[in-house]
């Protein structure tokens, strides 16, 4: 069975611990990372994730809000959209 899958998108100025704590953070909540693309562009750290959520009883607006909070700390942008979003656009 396949989980709810979603793209996590981080930008922020670069600095040490920006993968480690998304990804201890993902791990926390039993999240599956299955893709990951990262660079630093000027000074600036953008990295995309495809997520698995497995657990169909997960609430995404307190991930949403755990997701800022901890970008907060950070001192990067998390963003984390449902992927049938862009599918859904792309089949305009």
């Amino acid at each position: 069975m396949s989980g709810l899958k979603a793209i996590l998108t981080t930008i922020g100025k670069d600095q040490v611990g920006i993968i480690a704590g998304v990804s201890q953070f993902l791990a926390a909540k039993s999240i599956n990372i299955l893709d990951v693309s990262q660079t630093i562009m000027d000074g600036y750290f953008t990295m995309m994730m495809m997520v698995e959520i497995k657990d169909k009883d997960f609430d995404f607006s307190v991930l949403t809000a755990g997701l800022n909070d901890l970008g907060q700390k950070l001192g990067v942008e998390i963003k984390i959209r449902r992927a049938e979003i862009y599918q859904a656009m792309h089949q305009l």
